[in-house]
């Protein structure tokens, strides 16, 4: 005859209770080894949710103009006070955070896409290799900031041309990344017998190449977002990016500069949302760097 131990009553509640303590145990290893991608990538889902969610965050239209409230200090009712032409800062930064990210992970994902096509065919390709990477050269030669307000002067300010203008910028980089990369896995052993063999050369980028390239283009794709937010905000500020109508940091810390010395509030709060999440994103790719590199990953 079986004797049930009363302790063993409370099975079903213990099976609730061991995954959820494994996952938090789970989540310390994974924060105590890369504590930068856990914070980063935290950070980083704050904003997506002030940016997804700004609608519904904002306390009244950013575009809302009343002349009567100009000025104002931060308050109970505006909580990050209001500008020259009394429009809400708050409701104006949290909207200014779509265009941020937009224009941020936009610029990642083209410059990313074509400078690994231009890399790949570089580095494959001898005979354009040569004739390509001086054109990239080119543009490399020129401060991405300079190359990209030429590019805004020749069209008007909006989000979709600051992103092309950014791109046009960035991807030069990317592609000799990923150009270094190639021409080091093409003497791989497997390469060559694959090429012996007859496989073709598409077959041979999609099957070895690009799989060895996702992991540093992935952490170049980080930081490309972070300079393009900041490049995004340089050109706003100075009058060369999205027009005022639409609320990005930059443009709200440029209606503010003249103010600075008697309200500085209108400056710090787009400055620090914006330095946080350009902060978030280089601690995402410092931590996916160090998780991703072999010999990082030997020393953590």
């Amino acid at each position: 005859m079986s004797v049930t131990h009363p302790d063993f009553a409370e099975a079903p509640a213990l099976r609730e209770i061991l995954p959820a303590a494994k996952s938090r145990t789970a989540f310390g290893k994974l924060f105590r080894r890369y504590p930068t991608v856990v914070f980063g990538g935290a950070l980083l889902l704050v904003m997506l949710f002030i940016a997804v969610a700004a609608p519904l965050l904002a306390t009244v239209d950013p575009t809302a103009l009343a002349p009567a409230k100009r000025l104002r200090a931060p308050s109970a009712i505006y909580w990050f006070g209001t500008d020259m032409l009394g429009r809400d800062i708050y409701s104006r930064v949290m909207y200014g955070s779509r265009v941020s990210l937009a224009v941020g992970f936009s610029v990642a994902v083209i410059a990313s896409v074509v400078g690994t096509f231009i890399g790949v065919v570089a580095g494959f390709v001898r005979g354009l290799d040569a004739v390509i990477m001086r054109v990239m050269d080119g543009l490399m030669s020129i401060p991405p900031i300079l190359l990209a307000i030429a590019l805004m002067a020749l069209t008007r300010g909006s989000v979709g041309n600051v992103i092309v203008a950014i791109s046009l910028a960035e991807f030069p980089r990317v592609s000799r990344l990923v150009r270094g990369v190639v021409l080091s896995l093409r003497e791989q052993p497997y390469v060559e017998a694959a090429i012996a063999s007859g496989t073709r050369v598409p077959k041979i980028i999609w099957r070895h190449i690009l799989p060895n390239t996702l992991a540093p283009l992935m952490v170049q794709a980080t930081y490309i977002c972070a300079s393009a937010m900041i490049t995004e905000s340089i050109l706003s500020f100075i009058g060369a990016g999205t027009p005022p109508t639409i609320p990005s940091w930059g443009n709200i810390m440029a209606e503010g500069r003249a103010l600075w010395q008697v309200k500085p509030y209108i400056v710090f709060f787009p400055a620090a949302f914006l330095s946080a999440t350009v902060l978030a994103v280089n601690l995402l790719g410092d931590g996916m760097r160090d998780a991703l590199d072999p010999r990082l990953a030997k020393r953590l």
